[in-house]
């Protein structure tokens, strides 16, 4: 049994058992092995317990069901994560929460199917439009979970030198109690819910894709009810659905790629993109009324028609007794009624839920709690544990939003509001009025609300990190090409570092160097030609 299992099952060995085995192994090699040092491989074994992305899935799936009941419990303990473009982001992120909270729980990565568009493909920047490459997500995937436990090696070869400095010294409770912080250490790996967008195709591409998506460590996989090749941004205008019966099919795929590579209690979350799609692909196929194909078809824009004014290449529906005729546009998609959107968001998620999916994901235009939670609350009617994922979505003029929201809400209330313009809140003009200060208050709130009123177990953001990547670069280059130089780096950038305790001020380290001495001392004593002398430059950010 490996180490992640192991640790995952309640099963931890210490680090002085570990080490005892290993020094057990290396006797029995009658010699040949004494170049080894036990308390080595002790330390090798601790900094890499996950040896795949199989045993991360199963690490990872196995807190994401814990979380889910303890939400189910207590709606105060939702999940939050931010979206990450890059091995290095997520690392910097994880490495930032257990800096700043001491833990990693409850906090999670999102990979969105968008910034891989956007930033990693190898045709370049592209829409949210599943046109890049299938294989990028897993990539990312594999990328991020190498940073996170680079990240475990690097924290715990730190504190494997704290170690040896506690013994010189001779100082034991120093020893003790790094020992146990050792044996109690908690890792940077934590759950990944990953974009599988709409599937990349039929029901067996959905299927090979998840596999390579769990192989890499994905414990949960997000996929939407578009159809594959007309797949837009959530939004975005022109989204088109699919009818319940295609998507089901691989919400299914995703579940046998799970039961298929062990991962018992992998996460699906079903998107759906209703409340701002008004075109369907397909009309479903429906074999007695009142069944899901009929209830999809039911929101339909139809017409009835006489037979006799039928036209060729009519497409027909016959309901209760009936004759309708769908609205068709020129792109041959067939148009939905006006106004049924949350219906339809409904009907999807209970359909979701009561086939396999564990997890729900609504696709909103805006951040209301309200909106959200009256689809919530008739979801909840048939599904009384129904949870969702939500986008905070960068999408959104969140300043903007929520002042329109205080100023109806004042407005409904007989509270004067003539000092204010609904239309141009936006306005700098209104940064220090009592409203927007109400305003910033829900926005600070809204995840707190949000789970509590609204079933939202996960809260996440798409594109933070695309965004603070562009607005940190701006500033950077504004202040270092301009007067103040290098200034601008210094002051903007590594002063900050060294004032705020920013672990990549000293970026060699960072990036392994000190592991890599480690790992030359143990593979050649003494021998050892080590980058960490008294000439490294990173001695300077010691202090």
């Amino acid at each position: 049994m490996n180490l992640a299992i192991t640790l995952a099952r309640g099963l931890a060995l210490t680090y002085q058992d570990i080490a005892f085995q290993a020094g057990q192994l290396i006797k029995s090699h009658n010699g040949t092995w004494d170049g080894i040092d036990a308390e080595a491989v002790a330390r090798m074994r601790l900094q890499n317990r996950f040896h795949t992305g199989l045993d991360i899935a199963k690490y990872t799936a196995k807190i994401m069901r814990e979380d889910m009941a303890a939400y189910d419990a207590d709606a105060a303990n939702y999940t939050q994560s931010l979206g990450c473009w890059h091995g290095f982001i997520g690392q910097q992120k994880l490495i930032s929460i257990k800096k700043h909270f001491g833990t990693t729980k409850r906090r999670y990565l999102y990979l969105s199917g968008w910034m891989v568009a956007a930033l990693r493909s190898d045709f370049g920047p592209l829409p949210d439009q599943s046109m890049h490459e299938k294989t990028s997500v897993p990539a990312l995937i594999e990328e991020l979970y190498t940073f996170l436990k680079q990240a475990d090696a690097r924290e715990l070869g730190m504190m494997f030198r704290d170690l040896d400095k506690a013994r010189e010294t001779g100082n034991q409770m120093e020893e003790q109690r790094l020992l146990h912080a050792i044996d109690n250490y908690e890792t940077h790996v934590v759950p990944i819910i990953a974009d599988i967008d709409a599937g990349f195709g039929n029901a067996e591409a959905t299927y090979l894709l998840a596999k390579k998506m769990i192989e890499a460590g994905a414990c949960a996989l997000q996929i939407e009810n578009q159809v594959s090749d007309e797949k837009q941004c959530g939004h975005q205008d022109g989204k088109v659905t699919v009818p319940h019966e295609d998507f089901l099919a691989k919400v299914r795929a995703c579940r046998y790629a799970f039961l298929e590579m062990g991962v018992d209690d992998g996460i699906i979350v079903t998107r759906t993109d209703s409340l701002g799609a008004g075109l369907t692909k397909q009309i479903a196929v429906s074999n007695e009324a009142g069944d899901i194909g009929d209830q999809y078809n039911s929101f339909l824009d139809c017409e009835e028609i006489d037979p006799a004014t039928a036209r060729n290449g009519d497409v027909i529906l016959n309901r209760n007794g009936k004759l309708l005729r769908p609205k068709r546009l020129p792109s041959n998609l067939f148009q939905f009624r006006e106004g049924t959107g949350a219906e339809r968001c409904v009907l999807d998620c209970i359909t979701s839920l009561q086939n396999g999916a564990d997890l729900l994901w609504i696709e909103t235009e805006k951040p209301h709690i309200e909106q959200i939670a009256g689809m919530v609350d008739k979801i909840r009617e048939v599904i009384p544990n129904a949870k969702l994922v939500y986008n905070n979505s960068p999408s959104f003029n969140w300043t903007l939003n929520f002042r329109q929201q205080v100023f109806d809400a004042w407005a409904e209330a007989g509270k004067d509001v003539s000092a204010y313009d609904r239309a141009k809140l936006m306005s700098v003009d209104y940064d220090t009025t009592e409203l927007a200060a109400e305003a910033d208050e829900k926005i600070r709130t809204f995840q707190k609300d949000a789970a509590a009123r609204a079933g939202i177990f996960h809260h996440l953001i798409t594109l933070p990190t695309y965004h603070t990547a562009a607005l940190s670069t701006d500033n950077l280059a504004k202040e270092y090409f301009g007067e103040a130089g290098m200034l601008g780096y210094v002051k903007g950038v590594q002063r900050k570092e060294i004032r705020e305790g920013i672990a990549c001020v000293k970026h060699q380290n960072m990036s392994g160097s000190d592991i890599g001495d480690d790992h030359k001392e143990y593979f050649a004593g003494e021998a050892a030609l080590k980058a960490g002398g008294a000439h490294n430059t990173m001695n300077q950010f010691a202090a």
